[in-house]
């Protein structure tokens, strides 16, 4: 083969390279689950945002698992009060998705790691595991307020804690987003659960 050939054939190679997906790599984290970017410019100590960072995986894993509570709600209901609650169980879904995102995103800010897979929020949510079954309205609800009661209760022992420790920003988004969310959707469902008349009144 010829030298010219050769350079030719050469070229070519590495042209296909340049447009040839590299997908099998790997390589080290480039940092561990559990650990916070050490000097990060926030005016929070290391050791706060380790503690914070902490808590607000296992809000987030709690978060993920209410709102999967809510699409396996969303799908299953049945009865005359399908369509209203097939409707709020999607909205108070697509709240709580909101909700993970702001999670996710204060734990980034803090220099930690957030979890984002199904089997790290199923290791780590201090939430009951719902059955695979269909179940009753009565039933589905009281798991959904069950959830939110545990969420709740944290969260506000939580909020306490990021105040005392000098995190305006977590607790501010604490309170003004996880509380407040899910006191909200308590009500909406909770009402569901009161006993009135449909027809005719008593």
């Amino acid at each position: 083969m010829s030298a010219t050939a050769v350079k030719e054939r050469n070229e070519t190679k590495e042209k296909t390279d340049r447009i040839t997906p590299q997908w099998h790599q790997h390589a080290d984290p480039i940092q561990k689950f559990g650990t916070v970017i050490k000097d990060l410019p926030i005016g929070l100590d290391e050791g706060v945002r380790l503690e914070v960072t902490k808590r607000l995986n296992l809000l987030l894993a709690d978060t993920a698992t209410l709102r999967d509570l809510y699409k396996k709600s969303h799908w299953q209901v049945a009865g005359p009060t399908f369509y209203q609650l097939h409707l709020l169980f999607d909205k108070h879904y697509e709240q709580q998705s909101e909700l993970i995102d702001t999670i996710a995103e204060r734990i980034q800010i803090l220099g930690g790691v957030a979890i984002a897979l199904a089997a790290d929020i199923a290791e780590l949510t201090r939430l009951g595991r719902a059955p695979r079954d269909r179940e009753e309205v009565p039933v589905i609800i009281a798991r959904l307020l069950d959830a939110h009661h545990s969420i709740l209760e944290e969260t506000h022992k939580f909020a306490k804690r990021a105040d005392e420790l000098g995190d305006d920003g977590t607790n501010d988004m604490l309170v003004s987003n996880v509380l407040r969310t899910n006191e909200l959707q308590v009500w909406f469902i909770s009402e569901h659960l009161v006993d009135m008349p449909l027809i005719r009144a008593k």
